[in-house]
C-alpha cells in the first residue's frame, strides 16, 4: 500500500487528525445509487449518518497528493470521522510583482508558504521548485480552516501568518514598510477574506438536519406503519409530540447561532488605513487585510479587526474580551533588536511571548500615543479564524463532544431491546406462516412487534424530566441553552472556579501600610492620605509607580494601581496632544497632591524632607516607566520632583523580589516574619523601594537605559497591604460542595500567591493542609525540562534549607473509603507557564497533579481549556464557573459550564446565572441530580412498558389474537404518557448529599431491579393467560363467538364499540385478550410506583401531587371497568421484591472491595503506597532527555 495514503495533520496539537486520500469511483457510485433505490432511501440516510461509510462506499483509495476527497479522523478518544472535498485555487489570473517571488510561493501546484528570507527558503525546501510548472494550489476546508498542500512536507498544512517562524528583526526590516498592491492581492487570494464568519443556517437547513436524526426517522417509520394498520390516534399523538420537540430544539439552536453571529459581527467590518511600500496611505475595508499589511491605528482608537504587532507608538487597550479583566492595558512597540543593546536579533516573534506588544482581534484600542509626525503602526500577523478571537469562536462552533455514560448506556439498552424485538419478529413470522396468515398481515404484525419493543415515545419521555428541570432552573435565575447538559450536571464531582469576580469581589481594597525607617518596621497605618506623609518618598512611590492613564478625563488602569492612587488622593495630569507636538517628544505625566494636603510651611523634620523645601508648587513628573512584568514580578519608574536636580527611581512588586534588589542594611531583620504573618492572613502584600539616581543621568539617557541599571541597590521603604475581599456567599457554598464530596479547584489569570491565599480564605485549602508549588522550567541551553517543588509555607525560608522541618512533608493517612481520598493533606499550585511545560514534557505526572491540583494561576484562556481536558482525562465530571470571555473555551469544554456574566461568556456557556454569585453551582448540581434520577426512572419505566406490552402481544399472537386499537390507545395515551409526564415532576431534594447518583444504566443494582420486575410481570401475565383456560366457563374463540360480550367487562374492545353485531374477524373478543389487557394495565401502574424514586436526590413521590392523583385515578378507573380488584396483592409483592433485591444485592454482587472504575480513584489508591509522592521540599524533577516523547521523568534531590 502506498505510504502516502495515511498522514497526520496538526501533529502534536489539540486538533490532530489522520488524513486519508480518496478518488470518486463511478462504478461504486452506481452500486450505491441502486442500493438507495432498493432500500427506499434508507441506505442514503445511513451514509448521511456515517461519513466514513459514505466515502468508502463511493470512492477508492488514492495518494493524498492527487486525491479528490479527504477522509479525516480525530486521534483523540472520540475517533470522529469527517470528510472534505479537495478544491483548486487558480493563481493564473493574479500575477505577482516578480517571477522570483512567485517561485518562493509556489511549487508545481502543491506548495504554499510565506518565505521571509533565503535561509528560511532553504529550510522549507522550496527553492528546488524555482520553476513553477503550474499555477494551481490544492486545498480543503475543515472547521473554518483552510489546509493547503505543501510539497516541502508532502502533506496538507494550514497557512500560517507572521506569528510563526518570523524573527523580531525581520518584522522591522521586511514587514514594517508595508506590501505592494500586487503582493496584497496575491496574499488575499491565499488567506481569503479577513472575517470570522458565523453563518446563521436557514430554518429549512436546520429542520432537515434535525429531522434526519435516527430517532425521528424511527418515529416516522412507526407512524407510517400504524397508519397502514388504521391506528391513527396514537400516530397523531406521536406526530404532535415530535413536532413540539423539533420546534423547541430548532428555536434554541437558531438562537445560539444568532447570539454568536451578533457577538462576532459587531464591528467586524470597519474602514482601516494601511501603509503601502511607497509610503502612501490607502484606506481599505478591514475584511481586505492580510498578514504583512501595516495598519495605522487611529488616534481615537478602534476595535481591532485582526491580530497585529505594534511597531510604532503606544496604545491603551481594553482586553476584557480575551482576559475577562476589564482593565486597560498599555501596549508598547515591539523592541527593535537592531537598535537594542542586547542584540537579540535571532529571537522569534510569538504573540504569546510578546503579548505586551500585540494587539489582539476583538480587543478595543481606547487611545494611542505617538511621537510628533509619526503614526501609530502595527503589522498584521493573523487574520480571520487564525486570530485569537477566531480561535475562541471556533472552540464555540466546533466543541469536542462530551462523552456521558448515561447516553452510551441508553444506546446499549436500546440495542438489547432491538435484539429482543428481533426474536419477536422472527417468532411472529414463523407462527403466522405455520397458521397460514395472509402476507400483508404478517408484514404489519411482525414490524409492529419492533415498534412495541423500541417505544417511539422514548425521546419525548426522556426529555420531559429535563424540560421540567430547565423550568425550575429558570425560576431560580439559571438559564440553559443546552438542556442535555442538565443531566450531566448531576454527575459533577469537581468544579473549577475563576477567582476575580467569581469567588471574590472585583478588585482589591487597601487595608493599610507598614513603613520602614532606619531598617525597622513602624506600626501599621490605615490612612495614607495625611499631611505628615504627603512629601515622603513612600507616598511619592505610590503616586508615580503605576501604569494609570486618563481616558476621556477618567483615571483607568490596573485596579491595584487605581486603589493605591485613590488612597493617597493625588491628582494625575497628562500632556495634551498639542503639548506633545510642541515638545517633539512624549511629555511626562505629572502627579501632584491636592492643595489642602500641602502644609503652609514645610517642616524640616529630617534630611529626606529637606529635599522638597525649595519649590512652592510640589509636583512630580514620571520620566520613564518600566511596565509590570509577571516574569520579573515588579515594575519601576524614573521620576523627577519639579525643581530637583537628581531623578528618583521608584520600584514596587513582590516583597521577596524587591527585598533582594535592595541594600541588605535597609531591609528589616524581621522582614520574613512580618511578611509571612500578612500572607497567612490572606492579605496581598506589595513592597516599595526607592533610590536617588546620579545627576549625570539626563532625560535622554534615561530613555535608553536598561531596566537592570535602574532596578538595583535600592532602599527598602515598606509594605502596602491589600485585601481581596471574598464574596459573602463564597465560603458557605464551597463548604456545601465539600460536604457533598465535590472537589473545588481555582483557575485564575491572577497572581499565584494571591490565588493561594484566597483559596485558604474561602476554605478551598484547609488551614492544616500543605501547598506544594510546582515551578516547571522548559528545556534551555541543552538542559532538559525540570520541575522545582517548593512548599508554599516554606517559600520564605528558601534560602535556609535546614529550616524546613520534616513535619513539612504531609503524613499520608490510610482512608477507609475511597471518597475520603479526595480530602487529602496536600494541594498542588502552579502557574500557566509551568502547566504548559508539564503538559508537554511530563505527561506521566499530569494525572498525579490533576488528583491534587487546587490552584492554577496566571492561566491563559487556552490553558484553562487544557486543564478542563486534563481533569476529564482522569474521569472527573468537571464543572466550570466563570464570568469572562477568557473562560469561554473552558465553559464550553466542561461537562457543565456556568457563566456569571450575560456577555460573551454566556454564548459559549451551557448555563448562565442571572445573579453573579456561585450559589448557583449547588442549585444546578441538585437539579442535575434530580433530572438524572428522573431520566433513570423514566428509562426503566419505558423499558418495562415495552417488555410488558411485547410479552402481552407475543402471548396473544400465539393464539392469532392481538390487543384492540382502543386497548392500545388506552395503554399508550391514558396510562403511559400520563404516568411518564407526571412521574418526571418530582422537584430536587433541598440539599446536596455526599452520595452520588449512578452514572450509567448498566449497573448491578439497576439491572437487578429491572430484571426482577420483568420476571414478576412475565410470570403474572403467563399465569393469567394459562389460568383463564382452566376455568369451567372458558370457550375457545371462533369468529361468531360472543363470549366476552356476555361478561360485560370488556368495554374497551374497538370491534365491540364500533358495532356490537359485527363479526370479530381479528380475534380480539376473547378471554385471553381481556385477562392479559387488565393484568398488564395494572402492571404499568405498579412498575411506575416501584421505579419512581424520591430521596436523597428528589422530593418523595407523595409530594408529587399530579403523579399521585393520576395513579389513583387510573387504578380506580381500571378497577371500575374490570369489577374484580386484585391489584393490592401485586403491589405488595412488587414492593417487597424491590426491597428484597436491595438487601440481597451486596451479597449477590460478591463481597470484598472492588477496584474503582474512575481513573482518579484508582490513581489515588496507588499514590497512597507511593513513597516518592508527594515530592519532598526543595527537590527537582527532570524530564529524561533521551526518551522525551513518552514523558517519563526522574526525581533528583538537590541538596
Amino acid at each position: 500500500m502506498d505510504k502516502e495514503e495515511r498522514k497526520i495533520i496538526n501533529q502534536g496539537q489539540e486538533d490532530e487528525m489522520e488524513i486519508y486520500g480518496y478518488n470518486l469511483s463511478r462504478w461504486k457510485l452506481a452500486i450505491v445509487s441502486l442500493g438507495v433505490i432498493c432500500t427506499g432511501g434508507f441506505l442514503l440516510l445511513l451514509l448521511y449518518w456515517m461519513p466514513e461509510w459514505r466515502v468508502k462506499a463511493t470512492c477508492v483509495r488514492a495518494a493524498i497528493k492527487d486525491c479528490e476527497v479527504v477522509l479525516l479522523r480525530t486521534t483523540d478518544e472520540f475517533k470522529m470521522w469527517f470528510c472534505a472535498k479537495i478544491r483548486i485555487l487558480s493563481l493564473e489570473t493574479h500575477p505577482v510583482s516578480s517571477p522570483k517571488s512567485m517561485s518562493n510561493k509556489l511549487s508545481n501546484g502543491h506548495a504554499v508558504c510565506l518565505i521571509e528570507n533565503p535561509t528560511e527558503e532553504n529550510r522549507h525546501g522550496i527553492s528546488k521548485y524555482s520553476q513553477a510548472e503550474s499555477q494551481q494550489i490544492r486545498y480543503f476546508t475543515h472547521h473554518s480552516v483552510k489546509y493547503f498542500w505543501n510539497d516541502a512536507i508532502h502533506n496538507f498544512d494550514f497557512l500560517k501568518g507572521l506569528d510563526e517562524g518570523v524573527s523580531c528583526t525581520s518584522i522591522y526590516e521586511k514587514h514594517s514598510a508595508g506590501l505592494t498592491k500586487g503582493m496584497h492581492a496575491y496574499r488575499k487570494l491565499l488567506y481569503g477574506v479577513n472575517e470570522i464568519a458565523v453563518k446563521v443556517p436557514s430554518v429549512f437547513k436546520l429542520l432537515i438536519k434535525e429531522v434526519l436524526n435516527p430517532f425521528y426517522i424511527f418515529q416516522l417509520f412507526s407512524v407510517i406503519l400504524w397508519s397502514t394498520d388504521e391506528y391513527y390516534y396514537y400516530a397523531l399523538a406521536i406526530v404532535v409530540m415530535s413536532i413540539v420537540s423539533i420546534v423547541s430544539s430548532l428555536y434554541s439552536i437558531r438562537k445560539q447561532y444568532v447570539m454568536l453571529h451578533d457577538m462576532v459581527a459587531t464591528h467586524s467590518t470597519v474602514r482601516v488605513s494601511v501603509c503601502r511600500v511607497n509610503e502612501e496611505i490607502e484606506e481599505i475595508f478591514s475584511t481586505d487585510l492580510v498578514p504583512g499589511d501595516v495598519m495605522v491605528i487611529p488616534l481615537n482608537g478602534t476595535i481591532m479587526p485582526c491580530d497585529a504587532v505594534l511597531i510604532n507608538g503606544t496604545c491603551i487597550v481594553n482586553e476584557s474580551m480575551l482576559t475577562g479583566e476589564s482593565v486597560p492595558v498599555t501596549k508598547t512597540n515591539l523592541p527593535n533588536p537592531s537598535v537594542d543593546v542586547k542584540g537579540i536579533g535571532a529571537e522569534l516573534y510569538n504573540p504569546e511571548t510578546h503579548k505586551r506588544h500585540t494587539l489582539f482581534c476583538g480587543t478595543t484600542v481606547i487611545q494611542t500615543r505617538f511621537y510628533t509626525g509619526e503614526l501609530v503602526k502595527a503589522v498584521v500577523v493573523r487574520t480571520g479564524f487564525s486570530t485569537s478571537k477566531g480561535q475562541l469562536v471556533r472552540s464555540i462552533l466546533y466543541p469536542k463532544p462530551t462523552d456521558f455514560k448515561l447516553y452510551r448506556d441508553a444506546y446499549l439498552f436500546l440495542l438489547c431491546l432491538v435484539a429482543v424485538a428481533g426474536i419477536g419478529f422472527i417468532y411472529t413470522i414463523i407462527n403466522s406462516i405455520l397458521n397460514e396468515v395472509q402476507v400483508g398481515v404478517i408484514i404489519i404484525e411482525s414490524l409492529d412487534i419492533i415498534t412495541i419493543t423500541v417505544p417511539p415515545a422514548l425521546p419525548a419521555a426522556m426529555t420531559a424530566g429535563i424540560v421540567y428541570a430547565q423550568r425550575r432552573l429558570k425560576k431560580i435565575g439559571i438559564f440553559c441553552i443546552s438542556p442535555q447538559r442538565i443531566n450531566i450536571c448531576g454527575q459533577l464531582n469537581l468544579v473549577c472556579f475563576d477567582k476575580t469576580g467569581t469567588l471574590t469581589e472585583d478588585g482589591l481594597d487597601l487595608w493599610g501600610i507598614q513603613r520602614v525607617e532606619n531598617a525597622r518596621f513602624l506600626s501599621p497605618e490605615e490612612n495614607v492620605c495625611n499631611e505628615m506623609l504627603v512629601k515622603s518618598q513612600f507616598v511619592a512611590c505610590l503616586a508615580t509607580c503605576h501604569s494609570l492613564t486618563k481616558i476621556e478625563g477618567v483615571l483607568s488602569g490596573d485596579p491595584l494601581d487605581l486603589k493605591m492612587f485613590e488612597a493617597i488622593g493625588w491628582i494625575l495630569e497628562e500632556a495634551t496632544e498639542e503639548e506633545t507636538a510642541l515638545h517633539n517628544r512624549i511629555m511626562p505625566t505629572v502627579v501632584r497632591p491636592p492643595k489642602q494636603l500641602l502644609p503652609e510651611s514645610t517642616p524640616a523634620g529630617n534630611q529626606e524632607m529637606e529635599l522638597f523645601e525649595l519649590p512652592a508648587v510640589y509636583e512630580i513628573g514620571i520620566v520613564r516607566q518600566f511596565p509590570f512584568s509577571s516574569a520579573l514580578q515588579r515594575m519601576s519608574v524614573v521620576a523627577r520632583v519639579l525643581g530637583d536636580k537628581k531623578m528618583d527611581a521608584y520600584m514596587k512588586g513582590a516583597p521577596e523580589v524587591i527585598a533582594s534588589l535592595c541594600k541588605p542594611e535597609t531591609v528589616p531583620v524581621d522582614f520574613q516574619n512580618v511578611l509571612e504573618d500578612f500572607t497567612k492572613q490572606g492579605f496581598r502584600v506589595i513592597a516599595l523601594a526607592h533610590r536617588k539616581l546620579e545627576s549625570k543621568l539626563t532625560w535622554h539617557k534615561v530613555q535608553n537605559i536598561s531596566r537592570d541599571a535602574i532596578e538595583n541597590n535600592m532602599d527598602f521603604m515598606g509594605l502596602i497591604i491589600m485585601q481581596n475581599k471574598l464574596k459573602q456567599e463564597t465560603p458557605a457554598v464551597l463548604e456545601d460542595l465539600h460536604k457533598a464530596n465535590i472537589r473545588t479547584v481555582m483557575v485564575t489569570g491572577d497572581n499565584m500567591l494571591t490565588a493561594v491565599s484566597v483559596a485558604r480564605d474561602c476554605g478551598m485549602i484547609l488551614p492544616q493542609d500543605k501547598v506544594i508549588i510546582a515551578e516547571a522550567l522548559p528545556p534551555k541551553d541543552g538542559k532538559v525540562a525540570k520541575i522545582n517543588w517548593h512548599y508554599a509555607d516554606s517559600l520564605t525560608q528558601c534560602s535556609h534549607p535546614s529550616a524546613i522541618a520534616s513535619e513539612a512533608i504531609p503524613v499520608k493517612l490510610v482512608h477507609d473509603s475511597l471518597e475520603d481520598l479526595q480530602m487529602t493533606r496536600y494541594h498542588f499550585a502552579m502557574n500557566g507557564k509551568s502547566f504548559s511545560v508539564i503538559l508537554e514534557h511530563f505527561q506521566d505526572l499530569v494525572p498525579k497533579l490533576m488528583l491534587h491540583g487546587t490552584v492554577f494561576a496566571r492561566m491563559a484562556p487556552d490553558q484553562k481549556t487544557q486543564l478542563i481536558e486534563a481533569l476529564q482525562n482522569v474521569d472527573y465530571f468537571v464543572g466550570m464557573c466563570g464570568d469572562g470571555a477568557n473562560d469561554c473555551g473552558a465553559l464550553k469544554r466542561a461537562h457543565g459550564g456556568i457563566s456569571l456574566s450575560e456577555l460573551e461568556a454566556s454564548v459559549a456557556s451551557p448555563f448562565t446565572s442571572k445573579t453573579p454569585s456561585i450559589s448557583c453551582v449547588p442549585n444546578l448540581i441538585r437539579e442535575g441530580r434530580a433530572a438524572l434520577i428522573t431520566s433513570f426512572c423514566v428509562f426503566k419505566f419505558m423499558a418495562l412498558y415495552s417488555i410488558i406490552q411485547y410479552f402481552s402481544v407475543t402471548l396473544l399472537y400465539s393464539i392469532l389474537s392481538n390487543l384492540g386499537d382502543f386497548q392500545f390507545l388506552f395503554i399508550d395515551l391514558a396510562i403511559i404518557l400520563v404516568v411518564v409526564f407526571t412521574m418526571s415532576l418530582n422537584p430536587a431534594w433541598k440539599e446536596l448529599v455526599a452520595q452520588r447518583p449512578p452514572s450509567g444504566l448498566i449497573s448491578g443494582a439497576l439491572l437487578f431491579s429491572v430484571l426482577s420486575q420483568i420476571i414478576i410481570c412475565i410470570g403474572f401475565q403467563s399465569l393469567g393467560f394459562f389460568w383463564v383456560k382452566q376455568q369451567p366457563w372458558y370457550e375457545v374463540w371462533h369468529p361468531k363467538s360472543d363470549a366476552c360480550n356476555t361478561t360485560g367487562s370488556l368495554l374497551w374492545n374497538s370491534s365491540h364499540l364500533d358495532n356490537e353485531t359485527e363479526l370479530d374477524e381479528h380475534n380480539i373478543q376473547n378471554y385471553e385478550n381481556t385477562t392479559v389487557f387488565f393484568i398488564s394495565s395494572f402492571q404499568y401502574l405498579i412498575v411506575a410506583i416501584a421505579f419512581s424514586k424520591g430521596k436523597p436526590f428528589r422530593q418523595p413521590c407523595y409530594k408529587n401531587y399530579f403523579f399521585v392523583f393520576s395513579v389513583i385515578f387510573l387504578y380506580v378507573f381500571i378497577l371500575f371497568i374490570m369489577l374484580y380488584p386484585v391489584a393490592s396483592v401485586d403491589q405488595v409483592l412488587q414492593e417487597s421484591m424491590d426491597r428484597w433485591g436491595k438487601c440481597c444485592l451486596p451479597w449477590a454482587l460478591g463481597c470484598g472491595k472492588k477496584t474503582p472504575k474512575a481513573k482518579y480513584m484508582y490513581l489515588a489508591q496507588e499514590l497512597l503506597v507511593d513513597p516518592e509522592w508527594p515530592p519532598k521540599p526543595q527537590t527537582t524533577t527532570e524530564a529524561k532527555g533521551l526518551v522525551k516523547e513518552n514523558g517519563s521523568c526522574q526525581i533528583i534531590t538537590i541538596t
